[in-house]
């Protein structure tokens, strides 16, 4: 693709342009500890793997009334990588980690950019900054785990991808998708197939069910009620800082799991849960009151049609959103595990994700003054983004390079200014925290909370 042939965004990415603000820009923010990895390794990597991806290649560039995908005619690995020779220490790495964050992506260049710290005490640290109309979190993992085998002596056998006009393909299979849904709900109306009444009855009955699940759905998603007014809830600053945990054995989490006859998931948000309750400035009668959601991403890729789906390794936007009731007012840690239980086994077969992606795609084709509305819909039905990021369960190698902890932290959006990232990796957990000044001054104290949290539960105390 060449300039002159830049082609129409999706609505699923460039929705991520559209709803952004300038204090809280929409980019995914990736650290990895890479033994070993020096520039030189690095420098190949990207004009070998990295770059075979075209969509790196192009920026989002906005012609009235749409955004394209552009390819920059200018484009150089150098542009995209600052190698910093500094010998961080925990502490000061985190600081670092943080001014990187706050560092604005120029938009005449395509918006990624890594940052390479191999004298960082611990192993190299590699920082990846990029704009969520790339791709979703789950688009990365997938590219990073062909870019990274299981082995030092492996090398990424099919990688790449080319970029190609796909907007009209998308809609076409999006209309007869929709146009489906819409003939089956219109046998409701009293159309019986030729193949006979009782079929025919059948089909009407599994559309009026159909129809009728989605108008409650949305009902639901809809008047789901806005967060509480907290501490959580302040105007945003613009100035943001992240920390990040030890890795956990991810053995205490299943064993705590195991105990209490939960998931997983559900000691990781309990865990969340505990850590927000002090800091939303209430008193437990207020507590008792008190509404509290977690925006969580779900992945949709496999309820999606074939045509709108991406293919396998191909970078997109593919998630919803489900609103995670958060029992703040919970007075112990298995109350609100079994809270938290509760409430992700209602979501588990929600059409929710499915709604909140589709109405997060029709961002993109709004004037600017219907977008307000939109985003105001979704950001005031969360105080906080919590994010669960499944990695390999073995350990991978980046240019023959063993990666030793990765850490993910997503963007907040809005009016949301705390982001909770919870991280597996090759047998361990980590927790990653990010969040505007005006929200939490001490991110890292959150993180002690969710950590002391986990040594309350059966099984949950470290050995």
């Amino acid at each position: 693709m060449n300039q002159e042939q830049s082609h129409l965004m999706l609505p699923s990415d460039s929705a991520w342009l559209a709803l952004e603000r300038p204090e809280n820009p929409m980019t995914i923010t990736i650290m990895l500890r890479v033994d070993g990895l020096t520039a030189g390794r690095f420098r190949e990597f990207l004009d070998v793997y990295w770059t075979a991806w075209e969509r790196f290649l192009c920026r989002p560039v906005w012609k009235a009334p749409a955004w394209y995908w552009q390819k920059d005619p200018t484009f150089s690995v150098s542009h995209h990588l600052d190698v910093v020779i500094d010998r961080f220490d925990q502490h000061q790495l985190q600081d670092w980690v943080s001014a990187r964050l706050n560092e604005p992506l120029p938009r005449y260049r395509p918006g990624w950019k890594f940052w390479l710290a191999p004298n960082a005490q611990g192993g190299a640290a590699l920082l990846l900054r990029l704009h969520h109309c790339y791709a979703d979190g789950l688009s990365l993992l997938g590219i990073f785990s062909t870019l990274c085998p299981p082995s030092p002596r492996q090398y990424p056998a099919i990688y790449g991808a080319a970029e190609l006009p796909q907007l009209e393909r998308w809609t076409t299979y999006a209309r007869q998708w929709l146009g489906n849904m819409a003939a089956q709900a219109g046998q409701v109306s009293g159309a019986i197939p030729d193949d006979g009444p009782t079929k025919g009855a059948g089909h009407a009955g599994r559309a009026l069910e159909a129809s009728a699940r989605v108008v409650h759905e949305l009902s639901e998603f809809l008047a789901e009620p806005a967060d509480t007014p907290s501490e959580l809830r302040r105007p945003l600053l613009g100035r943001r800082s992240c920390r990040w945990s030890e890795p956990l054995a991810l053995d205490r989490f299943r064993a705590v799991a195991s105990a209490t006859h939960t998931t997983i998931n559900d000691v990781l948000l309990a865990c969340v849960a505990a850590a927000v309750r002090p800091r939303l400035g209430m008193s437990p009668e207020q507590l008792d009151d008190a509404v509290m959601h977690a925006a969580v991403p779900v992945d949709i890729r496999s309820r999606m049609p074939e045509g709108v789906r991406p293919e396998d390794g191909e970078p997109g936007n593919c998630f919803g959103t489900v609103f995670v009731p958060m029992p703040v007012d919970g007075a112990s840690a298995l109350e609100r595990l079994f809270r938290i239980k509760h409430e992700t086994r209602k979501l588990k077969k929600s059409w929710q994700p499915g709604i909140a992606w589709g109405l997060t795609a029709s961002a993109a084709l709004l004037p600017e003054v219907g977008r307000k509305p939109l985003a105001d819909l979704f950001f005031r039905k969360a105080s906080a983004v919590v994010s669960n990021v499944p990695g390999t369960p073995e350990t991978r190698y980046l240019a023959g390079c063993a990666i030793t902890e990765q850490m993910f932290w997503v963007p907040q959006a809005g009016d949301i200014g705390l982001g909770v990232s919870i991280v597996s990796y090759a047998g361990q957990v980590q927790f990653g925290v990010v969040a505007d000044e005006a929200i939490l001054a001490n991110p890292h104290e959150f993180l002690d909370d969710c950590l002391s949290e986990l040594d309350q539960f059966p099984g949950g105390l470290s050995t």
